[in-house]
C-alpha cells in the first residue's frame, strides 16, 4: 500500500491491538475491526493527522471502516502519542504515564502525581488542580500549579472531543448484572488458571506473566477484565479482589468500571460496581 507515511505508525498500533486480541482469545469481530481500520489508514494518500486537525474526531469517524471508538483511539494516539488500551494488553499500562503528555510534566513528576494524589486520569488530575491538592504537593506550589492547570485544560479541551459526553447512562452503559456476571466469570476462570496471562511492567520486578486477562461478550458489549495492578490495590492487598472491566459498545467506544467487595455497609461481602452501588443494591434485592 502506498499510503501517507505519517499514517503507518498509527496503523501499526491498530494491527498490534488486533494481534494481541487474537492471541488472548478476543472476539474475532473486534480483531477484524482493528485490522480493517489499519488497512484504511495505510491506504490513505493524505495524512490522518491533517484530517484530525481539520475536522476533529468527526473527520476520523467518516473514514471507511473507522467507527467512533476506533476514531477515539486514533485521536488519543495523535494527541498524546500513546494508546492506553494497547498498553493495557501489552501489560505496560502505567498509571502515571498519562500525565507525561502534559507540557512541563516529566517522568518523576508524572509518577508523583499518580502516587501522591492518587489520580490516574487527566480528568481526576483536573479536579486536583482546582481543589488545591496539586499546589500543595512539595516542590509544586501555586505558580507551577497554575501553569500545569492551564496546560491540562488545553489538553482536555481536545481529548474531551474523543469521548461521548452528555449521553444518558441508561442508554449507553451496560447493566450492572452484566458487569457483575463478567466479574464472576473472570474470577472463576482466573482461579481455575484457564486464562491467558500477561506480564505487567509495574509491581513485577521478575517480569513474570501472572496477570490473567479475559475477553468476553454480553449482548452488544465486548469486555476485557483484569485484576487491578495499581499502587493502591497493592498497598491495601486488594489486587485479586479489585477487578477492572473495560467494555466497548458496537462502535468500540470504551467505558471502564471497577468491581470490589466492600467490607462494611449494606453491601458488605457482595461484589459491587463502584459508582453504581444503588443499582447493585436493587439488583441483589431482586435476585
Amino acid at each position: 500500500m502506498n499510503g501517507h507515511p505519517d499514517n503507518l505508525p498509527v496503523a501499526e498500533m491498530l494491527r498490534e491491538m488486533a494481534a494481541l486480541l487474537e492471541a488472548q482469545d478476543g472476539n474475532r469481530y473486534r480483531v477484524a475491526a482493528y485490522r480493517h481500520a489499519a488497512d484504511t489508514l495505510s491506504a490513505m494518500p493524505g495524512g490522518v493527522r491533517e484530517v484530525f486537525e481539520r475536522e476533529g474526531v468527526a473527520g476520523l469517524e467518516a473514514l471507511p471502516t473507522v467507527g467512533s471508538g476506533i476514531a477515539a483511539a486514533i485521536g488519543e494516539i495523535l494527541v498524546t502519542g500513546r494508546w492506553r488500551g494497547l498498553e493495557r494488553l501489552r501489560g505496560e499500562l502505567d498509571g502515571g504515564a498519562v500525565f507525561r503528555a502534559i507540557p512541563g510534566v516529566g517522568p518523576q513528576l508524572s509518577q508523583r502525581l499518580h502516587d501522591e494524589l492518587g489520580v490516574d486520569t487527566l480528568e481526576a488530575l483536573e479536579v486536583a488542580a482546582h481543589d488545591g491538592r496539586l499546589e500543595r504537593l512539595p516542590h509544586v506550589g501555586p505558580r507551577r500549579a497554575a501553569a500545569l492547570r492551564a496546560a491540562l485544560t488545553q489538553m482536555l479541551d481536545r481529548t474531551r472531543t474523543l469521548r461521548r459526553i452528555g449521553a444518558r447512562r441508561s442508554a449507553e452503559e451496560p447493566p450492572v448484572e452484566s458487569l457483575l456476571d463478567v466479574d464472576r466469570e473472570y474470577r472463576d476462570a482466573a482461579a481455575a488458571g484457564s486464562l491467558p496471562t500477561i506480564a505487567p511492567r509495574r509491581f513485577n520486578p521478575k517480569g513474570e506473566s501472572w496477570l490473567p486477562v479475559l475477553h468476553t461478550r454480553r449482548g452488544d458489549w465486548q469486555f476485557t477484565a483484569l485484576f487491578s495492578n495499581t499502587a493502591r490495590a497493592h498497598e491495601l492487598g486488594r489486587v485479586r479482589d479489585w477487578v477492572v472491566l473495560y467494555c466497548e459498545d458496537a462502535e468500540h467506544a470504551e467505558r471502564q468500571y471497577t468491581v470490589v467487595t466492600p467490607g462494611s455497609g449494606s453491601l458488605a461481602g457482595r461484589r459491587v460496581v463502584r459508582g453504581r452501588e444503588a443499582e447493585c443494591q436493587v439488583w441483589y434485592a431482586r435476585s
